[in-house]
């Protein structure tokens, strides 16, 4: 879209039947509309109000699955007219280099095309890892996208993969009343979080009946008729309904060619780039999850923006990466943005801590979500804000804000949240609330 409206003549290559890519059909999407939905029945379930009603409710999880349908159709639309009105030609088939300046692109049931370019594009996302030896055409055998075409409603099912899509359908199926057995391969779930969130929500899966398994590693598994055993090398056995495989994913780039053009790719297929989105070879770029972390649908809109307007003015400033927000749509959800506790500590940075915790404020009492709360880093001295760390009901809205004044040259300082008034009752006082418990904390 960048590059066409900049008056260059651009066209795409889809090798799925529709337009979206993974995020709109296996990814992004249809899990997050899943987990809306299983969490709206959750709510259901545990309103007092609702009592009567919520003794009846009975839903499968192919009903829960079928509830994304909607918006799927709707963002394939959207897409499809973002192309038409901005006169982009969608090229159907998979696309191979000739040449650095040619791709051959060979439609499911007609002849290879060819056409040329001065720049191409690779943003062909990625898709789940599969380990070696591993039986995934098994119906109790399931990556992040297959487990979107699973027909039944598991009683237990084992997540191998602690990292953010295995803790994001660890909450889904505990939400659905599922035993759950998370199988982690590092010491805590969730590294990269401050530590204090990433303990927060370990609590929360806990609570809810999770049995989380850390410093686990994968030995092997026998799947049958009607259940998986997993085992793994400490000895330990796992038995469930559905074995879930969340354990790393693989960039799309088989198929392509690349290394005939001197372009390199890593061990998990990912294309790899300067700070400019470039590949080995100048004119040919890669953006979104293709290239790695943080592999999030809402980096990856920013850095294929960014190298359209890069083609158009190679001039322009680098992409700021710094202040790109994580969103882990757990229940309840994770957003931050900027630097932990950790990393501060490491960098020998003065720093202090504003805190609030959801039970307090009236909003979330209101609307019986009092799990969670805000966590604002800031430096002592200046007043800077360094991050800010949410967990709990909105957070990946509740950040924004946060968000909006680290990046701003003007206003970066915890006293921003003291000076301005906030709608009340809301979530988003708990700024100003958080703010104050800062500065209250400075000698």
């Amino acid at each position: 879209m960048m590059a066409a409206k900049n008056h260059l003549r651009v066209a795409v290559v889809e090798r799925y039947d529709e337009v979206g890519g993974g995020c709109t059909h296996w990814g992004t999407i249809p899990s997050k509309a899943l987990r809306h939905a299983v969490k709206t029945l959750s709510d259901v379930r545990s309103n007092p109000l609702l009592k009567e009603i919520a003794s009846q409710l009975k839903v499968s999880f192919p009903k829960l699955l079928a509830t994304a349908d909607k918006v799927i159709d709707g963002q394939v639309q959207m897409r499809r007219r973002f192309y038409d009105r901005n006169r982009v030609p969608v090229l159907s088939g998979h696309a191979a280099f000739i040449d650095a300046h040619t791709l051959e692109i060979t439609p499911k049931s007609e002849a290879p095309v060819r056409v040329s370019a001065d720049h191409f594009v690779i943003a062909t996302g990625s898709r789940p890892y599969h380990p070696p030896g591993l039986d995934f055409s098994h119906p109790l055998v399931c990556d992040s996208d297959s487990v979107l075409r699973y027909r039944e409603s598991p009683f237990a099912v084992t997540i191998y993969g602690a990292g953010v899509i295995g803790c994001e359908y660890a909450s889904i199926f505990l939400n659905m009343g599922a035993k759950v057995n998370l199988v982690n391969t590092q010491d805590r779930l969730l590294s990269f979080l401050d530590e204090e969130v990433a303990e927060a929500l370990s609590y929360h899966l806990r609570d809810q009946g999770c049995i989380i398994r850390h410093n686990e590693q994968f030995e092997s598994l026998e799947a049958r008729e009607r259940d998986v055993v997993l085992s793994l090398k400490s000895g330990r056995k796992i038995k469930s309904d559905l074995l879930l495989w969340a354990n790393g994913r693989t960039g799309n780039t088989d198929g392509m060619n690349l290394a005939a053009l001197g372009i390199e790719v890593n061990q998990r297929g990912q294309v790899l780039i300067n700070g400019r989105f470039q590949t080995a070879v100048p004119h040919i770029y890669a953006a979104g999850d293709v290239t790695g972390p943080p592999a999030l649908a809402s980096a990856a809109y920013q850095q294929g923006s960014w190298v359209g307007n890069s083609i158009v003015d190679p001039t322009i400033e680098p992409l700021r990466q710094d202040l790109i927000p994580s969103g882990i749509y757990t229940i309840p959800e994770i957003s931050s943005v900027g630097r932990t506790e950790q990393q501060l500590q490491a960098e020998a940075v003065p720093y202090e801590i504003g805190h609030i915790h959801f039970k307090s404020l009236a909003r979330a009492q209101m609307t019986s979500q009092r799990v969670g709360m805000l966590k604002l880093l800031f430096h002592t001295q200046t007043l800077e804000l360094l991050g800010v760390h949410c967990f709990g009901d909105n957070a990946s809205e509740i950040v924004h804000i946060g968000q909006t004044v680290m990046a701003s040259k003007d206003i970066n300082s915890l006293r921003y949240f003291v000076n301005t008034t906030f709608n009340y009752p809301t979530m988003a006082e708990a700024y100003r609330i958080a703010a104050y418990n800062g500065l209250n904390r400075l000698a």
